[in-house]
This record gives structure tokens, C-alpha cells and sequence, in this order.
């Protein structure tokens, strides 16, 4: 495979000077290196050049550089090494592997991974462990090697490249690598592990195990020496990870209890014998330890939660090392560690047949909320004066906060397995306690051991989704504590943040709705922004959940709104304008046009005065966020009313379109704020549906002239709309309303198309998005007008021409629509009437892909080889399965035409016939085309692995340029 030559050497030079300029270069240096190693990795030209450098005294980097990419040819282009000249490849490997024994390891895993792939591949090598440890030999260096070829063979088998080998030979060529060497895998391994007391410490000897687990049968380790090995290996400082990994990988494959009994009763005791090590690792302050010892506790619970719901006695001893992890883990680095634990008992202890454990468990789960309340304090800091809980250190306080969540929801576990009312209990315990301690000594400018009173706030925060609004026990008590808790900004947070979760319960009791209402209001006079935040977000919820008890304030309300918005950052504004909304909401119809009057004429008043303030780009994104408030009014304030009669909404809405249309007009050229206007239009049109009627002929005009000047896919964004809740099954639509909208709708069509026939899609990808996301509706809920109109061709046209775009969302809707083109060449698609497809449109759609299928399956299958995100293939594959299901014989062809375009070289001829033999095959199989659908997902997927783009076009695969006349 590899020769000294001339000429290997001169072609080492290129690719040494690129890995250098990789590593040294300037920007164009570093992208023009890429680009020539991305081509040569794919070539076959990198076989006898990367050996060779390997074979070399090339520098260390080149050399990794060099097995790295000998691994992705192995794997993704062994067709481009001759089948008979596999052997001298394997010789290769091994000559190099025995070459790279002494280091450097990274060159030494990659020389062993291309050896288990080549392995996997190489059907007809079978005797492939005996065969590797003979070659290498057995001196010490050998050792490591065949340890890390003994790791590397199971993890490339199962984790699953499919390579060029069918599921079958897979799962044969598995049987034969890991099943049929699995018993020889561990002599081999309990030889090396009693040959020296090195080497049963040696890490690579654990992971060698660990990689085995799921192939040898776990009775087989944990009834061999090799446990007392792994256990042995806890007490070495360098194989104490190592063992923890291995003993973890063992306890999950207990995980089915039942099978594994015997070697749980020979792992429980030798586990808990370790429980010491909890306190002398805490004592120790060595964190790694702790977490290590922890993590052995925790899984090992995770593992046999079944059998501790069976026999809590037997496993109390478990439960409580587990329960001794999280009390002594000062740092908080460790207690997470034991939360999948804690979480899945309680699935198994909430139920009926396991109440007794439940009993059993209830002290643990006591203790347990007691660790996590002690765990939630904040840290105090060494000078009693600071305000700095954590040194400056934002990381860390941000670790802190979202650690407090992730407790949080373990405190809704204890919650399910005590119940709430005793959870709550020691919340209000822990208030009053500190009450009595401390509460004298607060004043407005000190509130000592804060820390102890702010835990338990949190906690009842926590468990507020776990809290029956019918709560009458502990509730009543805790919340006149609450508000006259000392004014401090974190305790007056916490305690804000508890007030708007249990808006619910205040809900349903009124009696508590005064103060605490009082308290979120007064929140807003403080120098605090975080506090300000807080009381914006409860007042929302206080709004939303005591609308009805807040009816009668509603003039109050507006009040206060006006006077507090404009000190609001824009977050809070929307969510307070939220809650004002929902009360507003509740209101009669007969008020809702001078409430929304009452409201809304003051930020319209505000916002005429932004928009002819607004010079720079601040200035208009701030006009953009204020419309967002009168949308949000829209949005909630939705009254019933009669069809015949006036609405009151709508009213207003005329009232105010018209200043809206002058922000557009003004501000065409603005994106934010033309899309901000059209989220509100289409509000109204989703909020009042055909109460619009009125507004729409100068809407449409608005939204016809807008996306003329300014091509923004926000004015497709209201057609859709008006499309979907004016088309003609909806109730109360005169027929010519319908039409009249119909007519608007193919305007904007045809504006569309006029401007993808004069700029190529790579311009218009937002607007392409928004253009075929309307069409999707077009075609739910017009199919009878649009397929057989005469934009029904172009429109398609345009869509086949929109797949060269390589970005995710706009490929997305333009291959949603194609799938729906499809279906209506069936018996099935999507409907907003549920009727049958009649004959004519599926003949008409059959017809329009009988002459466009050609350069339909062209685009698709480039894209799924060459352009689309992963993300679309699913969809992409889904519409070449539409097509073979409406027109089978037609799309296998256009397949093979594709096919017989790709560049010289790419595919051989023998893997193209292969393929098409195996699609034309399966055609009339039962379920043929889900498994022709695979076969092409799997063929797309490794041409993409194997072809890199050239960078001067796609040749006979690059797509026409879209025209269109009309």
C-alpha cells in the first residue's frame, strides 16, 4: 500500500505544507489548507500518502494528521482499495501499530481504530483477536496496544457505523468479532490483570472491561477474580476513575433485576462495605474522590431501584449512603449526582403495590428535604459587609442558580412521596425559627443569617406546581408571614417570586388577594431592578389568575399601568401588559371598546411620539417594541360578539390601522418594525377572524403594497393568515369576500415569483421561508383553485429552484409544500374538509410531475448528497417516497438518471448497479418503498461522507435558474 518512491515523496510536500499552514497560517492561509486536505482526505490518492507519511519521519502532528485520515478512509472508502489487496492493508496496520506501541498514544488509538473497522469489514478474516495479539507479540508495549485494541474492537462494532456492510452482514460480522471472542476476551484480561500487581492498577485494563461489559455476560466478571481486580483498583489513586467507570458499566447491566439476582447479592454487600469511604472522602476535601465514591452509591441505586421498591429493608443500607452523599457534599459538586436516584424510587414508591417501602422511605425523603433546604442557602461571605456573595465570580453564582432549580424538582419528588402539607411544614418550621432568632434584630438597612430565611422561600417556591389550590392547612399560616418579611432585596425577591407562583390558590382564596396584591404594587417603588423584574412577571400572574377578583379595579389598574410602563425594561413592559390585558379581557363586550380606548390611546400616543423621534437604530427598535404592546392587547382581548353585530375590537382596530399603515410607509426600509406591524395586523385577522371583514379591502391593499416595495416575507405572514380564516368552509364568509381574498393571494403570488425569476434564491432566503409556508395554507385550504391554475406550474418551478439554498428553515417550507404538492397526486392529502381527492386534481398534479419529476428527483437527491442540512433530509426522503408512491416506475428512472450524472469517480459503476438493482427489486415488495426510502438515505449519506463539492459548481447536478414571465 505504501512505497518509499520519488514521487510519494513529492506528494507528501503539499499536504505537510497545509497541516503547517492549518496550524501557523493567516485566515486565507488556514481556509485554502482546508479546503486542500477536505479534497485530499476523499481522494484515492491519501491511501499510499498517509501510510507513507506514517511510515516516515515526518513531525508528530503530520503523523496524526495522517492516522486520522487513514480512519476515515477505512471507513468511509475501503471500495477504493481493491478487495484482494485488503490483506497487505492489514499488514500495514499491524506493522504500524507495533511501529507506534511506544507512543504517541493518539497515533496509537487511531492506528487501532482503523484496525477494528478494517476488522468489521474484512469479512473473510476471522480469527481476527487471536490473530492481532499474535502479531503484536508480548513484550509490555504490546500489552498496551492490544489493551487499546481490545477496547476500541466492541465501541466501533456497536456504536454503529454502518459502513458498506448490509444490517445483516452487520449483525453476523458482530456475532463473529464480539460473541465468539467474548469468553477468550476475559482470560486473556484476568492473564494480564494476575501478571503483576501494575498491572491490575493499570487504567487501560479497567477500560478494557468496561468496553466488554455489554458483550460479556456480567455473571461471568463479577463471579471472576477480575471483581476483586475493580474493587482492588478503588483504592489506587490511578485507577480510581477508571474502576468507578467499570463498576458503574456493571451495575447497569444489572439493571434487569430479576435476571441478575445472584451477581446483585455478590455486588450489594462489597458496595456497601465501601460506605466508610463517604466520610473519608468528605474529610479529605479531595472532590474527584467524592464525586467518584457518590456516583458508586447513586447508580448503583439507579440500577436495582426495582429490588429497594421490593425489599426496602434488605436495600435501606443503599438508600442511606446515597441519602449520607448528599448530606456531607459541603461544595454542592456532588449531590447532583444522586437526583436521577431520588427521582426514579419515587416513580416506583408513588405507587399502590409498593406503599410499604413508601412507609419504609418516608424518614429518608424527611431528611432528604432538610439536606436540600441547607443546600439551597446561599453561601455567606467572609466579610459580613459584603454584597458579593461569590468573589466575583459570575460563573460560579450562575452555577449556583440553576443548581437551586435542579433541586428544586427534587423537592417536588419528596413532595409526592410525604405529601405536600408536610413538605410545607418544614418550610413554614424553618420561617418561624428564624423569626424567633433572628427577626428581632432585622432592620431596614441589616437583616442578619438572611440566608436561612431565603432557602425556604425558595423551597415553597419550588414546590408550588405541586400545591392543591384547595391547600387550607399550612398556606393560610405561611402567607401573612410573607408579606412582612424585612425588606432585604433577595428575601423581598424570593418572596415576590412565591407570591405570583401561588396566584392559583390565592385565586380561590380572596381573602389574602389585598395584601399580597399591595405587595407585588409597592415592589415596583424600588431601586431594584431585579426586584422590579420580579414584580412585573407576578403581576402578570396575579392578572391572569385573579382576573375576575381584579374586575372591578380595572380603572385603577390602568392607572397604575400608565404611570409604571415606561420605567419597565421592554420584557417586563410585555409581561405587564399581559396581566392588565387579561383583566381587560373579562370585562363585557359592552366596555371592551372603551377600555381598549382607555389603554391603548396612551401607547399609541407614545408611539407616535417614538416613531417621529426615531433617528437612529435604537430609537426604532424601541418603536418596534411598542407596537409589540398593542398586539399583546389583541392577542387577549378577544370579546364575544354576535356575527351581525358590531364588534368593538374591530372598532378600535380601525380606528388604529391606519397609524400602523403610516409606520410602514415610513419606515419601509426597517425591518423590525414592518414585521412588528404585520404580527399585529395578523393578530387581528387570528383574534376577530371574519369580524375583519371590514378592515381587509385597505389592509390587503397595505400588505400588497408593502411586500411590493420592500419584498419582506412579514407581508406574506398576514395573507397567510387572512387565507386560512377567510377561506370558503368557514362560517359567516360571504362567497365574494372568499373569492375577492383568493385573487389578493395570487397577486402576491405572482409579485413573489416576479422577484425569484429576477434574483437567485440565495437573496431571498427569508422570503422564500415565508412564501412557501403561505403556500402550504394556499394549497389546505384552495386546492381546487390553485393546482389548476397557471401558477400552479411556476409556483412549483420555483419551489424545485429554491433547493440549491444550504439553510435549514427555508428549505424546510419549501419541502413541506412539495410534500403536499405530492399527496394531491394521491388518494390521501391534507385537507381542511376531510372530502376525497377528486380525479381531475389528482390527475392534474400526476400530469405536472410526469414533466418536472426529472429535475424534482435531480434537486432532491443533490441536496441529500451534496447542500441540505441534516435536518431536512427527513423530509427530503419523505417527498422522493410521495413521488415513488404516485408514480413508482417514473421516479426509479429519474433515480438512475441521477445517478449516471454524478462526477467520474464519486460512485463506481458496480455500487450504482448494486443500488438500482436493490430499489427496482423491493418496488412491488409489501412495504418496498419505506425500505427503497432507507436504501436511499443510506446511499446519500455515505456519498455525502465521501464527496466534497467542487468548489467551481456541481457540474450536470447544478440547477437551472428559475424564470418566470408572468
Amino acid at each position: 500500500m505504501a512505497s518509499n518512491g520519488t514521487n510519494l515523496q513529492q506528494a507528501f510536500v503539499p499536504v505537510l505544507r497545509a497541516v503547517v499552514s492549518m496550524r501557523e497560517g493567516q485566515p486565507e492561509e488556514k481556509k485554502a489548507a482546508h479546503q486542500f486536505l477536505e479534497k485530499f482526505q476523499k481522494s484515492a490518492d491519501a491511501w499510499p500518502v498517509t501510510i507513507g507519511l506514517l511510515e516516515s519521519d515526518a513531525d508528530a502532528e503530520a503523523k496524526v494528521f495522517a492516522a486520522t485520515t487513514l480512519r476515515g478512509k477505512i471507513t468511509y472508502d475501503i471500495n477504493q482499495v481493491p478487495h484482494d489487496s485488503l490483506p497487505n492493508l492489514r499488514t500495514s496496520l499491524l506493522a504500524l501499530l507495533k511501529t507506534f506501541a511506544p507512543g504517541p498514544r493518539p497515533i496509537r488509538i487511531q492506528l487501532c481504530v482503523c484496525l477494528a473497522i478494517l476488522a468489521i469489514q474484512m469479512k473473510e478474516w476471522k480469527e481476527v483477536v487471536p490473530s492481532v495479539v499474535s502479531a503484536l507479540g508480548n513484550d509490555t508495549e504490546s500489552h498496551t496496544c492490544i489493551l487499546d485494541f481490545l477496547k476500541v474492537l466492541p465501541e466501533e462494532v456497536t456504536e454503529g457505523r454502518k459502513i458498506t456492510l448490509t444490517e445483516d452482514e452487520l449483525s453476523e460480522r458482530t456475532q463473529e468479532l464480539l460473541g465468539d471472542n467474548a469468553g477468550q476476551v476475559v482470560q486473556l484480561l484476568l492473564a494480564y490483570s494476575q501478571s503483576s500487581a501494575t498491572a491490575a492498577t493499570n487504567p487501560q485494563l479497567l477500560e478494557c472491561i468496561t468496553s466488554w461489559l455489554r458483550e460479556v455476560p456480567v455473571g461471568d466478571v463479577v463471579n471472576s477474580p477480575l471483581l476483586d481486580v475493580i474493587f482492588h483498583a478503588l483504592d489506587s489513586e490511578d485507577s480510581f476513575d477508571s474502576a468507578v467507570e467499570c463498576l458503574c458499566a456493571i451495575f447497569k447491566e444489572t439493571r434487569d433485576v430479576d435476571e441478575y439476582v445472584q451477581a446483585i447479592q455478590v455486588l450489594l454487600p462489597r458496595l456497601l462495605a465501601m460506605r466508610p469511604r463517604i466520610a473519608e472522602a468528605a474529610a479529605s476535601e479531595d472532590l474527584e474522590l467524592y464525586k467518584g465514591v457518590t456516583r458508586l452509591f447513586a447508580e448503583a441505586g439507579e440500577a436495582w431501584v426495582v429490588l429497594i421498591a421490593r425489599e426496602p429493608i434488605n436495600f435501606r443500607p443503599l438508600v442511606e449512603a446515597v441519602l449520607e452523599c448528599a448530606a456531607r457534599d459541603q461544595d454542592r459538586e456532588a449531590i447532583g449526582l444522586t437526583f436521577i436516584f431520588w427521582y426514579e424510587l419515587k416513580l416506583y414508591l408513588v405507587l399502590e403495590r409498593y406503599i410499604e417501602a413508601r412507609m419504609q422511605f418516608m424518614d429518608v425523603y424527611s431528611k432528604l428535604v432538610d439536606i436540600i433546604m441547607k443546600h439551597l442557602e446561599y453561601p455567606t461571605p467572609d466579610d459580613p459587609s459584603s454584597t458579593d456573595l461569590f468573589d466575583g465570580d459570575r460563573e460560579l453564582e450562575d452555577k449556583f442558580r440553576e443548581f437551586r432549580h435542579l433541586m428544586g424538582d427534587v423537592l417536588k419528588d419528596c413532595c409526592e412521596i410525604m405529601g405536600v402539607t408536610e413538605c410545607l411544614t418544614k418550610v413554614l418550621d424553618r420561617m418561624r425559627a428564624w423569626m424567633t432568632s433572628y427577626g428581632s434584630q432585622a432592620s431596614a438597612t441589616s437583616v442578619p443569617h438572611w440566608q436561612q430565611l431565603e432557602a425556604p422561600l425558595f423551597s415553597m417556591r419550588a414546590m408550588g406546581r405541586m400545591v392543591d389550590k384547595e391547600e387550607n392547612i399550612i398556606l393560610p399560616q405561611i402567607m401573612p408571614i410573607i408579606v412582612q418579611i424585612p425588606s432585604h432585596e433577595k428575601l423581598r425577591f424570593a418572596s415576590i417570586m412565591v407570591l405570583g407562583r401561588y396566584t392559583e390558590w390565592t385565586a380561590n382564596h380572596p381573602e389574602f388577594l389585598g395584601p399580597q396584591f399591595n405587595y407585588i404594587t409597592s415592589s415596583f417603588g424600588t431601586d431594584s431592578k431585579e426586584i422590579i423584574r420580579a414584580a412585573a412577571m407576578s403581576l402578570k400572574f396575579f392578572c391572569t389568575d385573579c382576573k375576575h377578583l381584579l374586575s372591578g379595579q380595572v380603572l385603577q389598574l390602568q392607572t397604575f399601568y400608565d404611570q409604571n410602563l415606561d420605567s419597565l425594561p421592554i420584557a417586563s413592559q410585555e409581561e405587564m401588559t399581559e396581566g392588565v390585558a387579561t383583566v381587560v379581557a373579562v370585562q363585557p363586550p359592552s366596555e371592551t371598546y372603551r377600555l381598549l380606548k382607555l389603554y391603548c390611546d396612551p401607547l399609541m400616543a407614545r408611539l407616535v411620539a417614538k416613531a417621529e423621534a426615531a433617528r437612529d437604530h435604537e430609537a426604532k427598535l424601541a418603536v418596534a417594541d411598542h407596537i409589540q404592546l398593542l398586539t399583546i392587547f389583541i392577542q387577549w382581548v378577544v370579546p364575544h360578539v354576535e356575527p351581525n353585530e358590531e364588534h368593538p375590537a374591530v372598532k378600535y382596530c380601525g380606528e388604529i390601522f391606519p397609524v400602523l399603515a403610516a409606520l410602514v410607509e415610513t419606515f419601509i426600509g426597517f425591518q423590525p418594525i414592518c414585521e412588528r406591524v404585520c404580527r399585529c395586523w395578523r393578530n387581528m385577522v387570528i383574534s376577530y377572524r371574519t369580524a375583519m371583514a371590514p378592515i381587509l379591502p385597505l389592509m390587503a391593499n397595505n400588505l400588497a403594497s408593502g411586500f411590493s416595495t420592500s419584498h419582506q416575507g412579514c407581508f406574506l405572514w398576514v395573507t397567510s393568515a387572512i387565507l386560512r380564516e377567510f377561506s370558503e368552509d368557514r362560517e359567516h364568509v360571504d362567497e365574494t369576500i372568499s373569492d375577492a381574498i383568493y385573487t389578493f393571494f395570487e397577486a402576491q403570488a405572482t409579485t413573489m415569483l416576479r422577484t425569484m425569476s429576477d434574483l437567485p434564491p440565495t437573496d431571498l432566503p427569508d422570503v422564500i421561508e415565508d412564501f412557501y409556508r403561505l403556500l402550504t395554507d394556499a394549497i389546505l385550504y384552495y386546492p381546487h383553485r390553485l393546482i389548476p391554475s397557471e401558477l400552479f406550474m411556476p409556483i412549483l418551478q420555483a419551489a424545485v429552484a429554491a433547493l440549491i439554498l444550504e439553510q435549514r428553515d427555508p428549505l424546510i417550507a419549501t419541502l413541506h409544500y412539495l410534500r403536499d404538492v405530492i399527496s394531491y397526486g394521491g388518494d390521501n392529502p391534507p385537507s381542511s374538509t376531510g372530502s376525497p381527492n377528486p380525479p381531475e386534481i389528482k390527475q392534474t398534479v400526476q400530469t405536472v410531475m410526469l414533466s418536472t419529476g426529472d429535475i424534482f428527483v435531480k434537486q432532491m437527491m443533490t441536496g441529500m448528497m451534496i447542500t441540505f442540512p441534516r435536518d431536512c433530509f427527513a423530509d427530503a426522503s419523505g417527498a422522493l417516497l410521495g413521488l415513488l408512491e404516485i408514480m413508482p416506475e417514473q421516479t426509479v428512472g429519474w433515480i438512475g438518471t441521477v445517478m449516471n450524472l454524478l462526477p467520474s469517480g464519486t460512485v463506481s459503476e458496480v455500487e450504482t448497479k448494486r443500488l438500482m438493482a436493490k430499489i427496482e427489486s423491493r418496488l412491488h415488495e409489501p412495504d418496498g418503498l419505506r425500505s427503497i426510502r432507507s436504501l436511499l438515505q443510506d446511499f446519500t449519506n455515505s456519498y455525502r461522507r465521501r464527496y466534497v463539492a467542487p468548489r467551481d459548481g456541481l457540474g450536470r447536478l447544478e440547477a437551472a435558474r428559475f424564470r418566470f414571465s408572468g
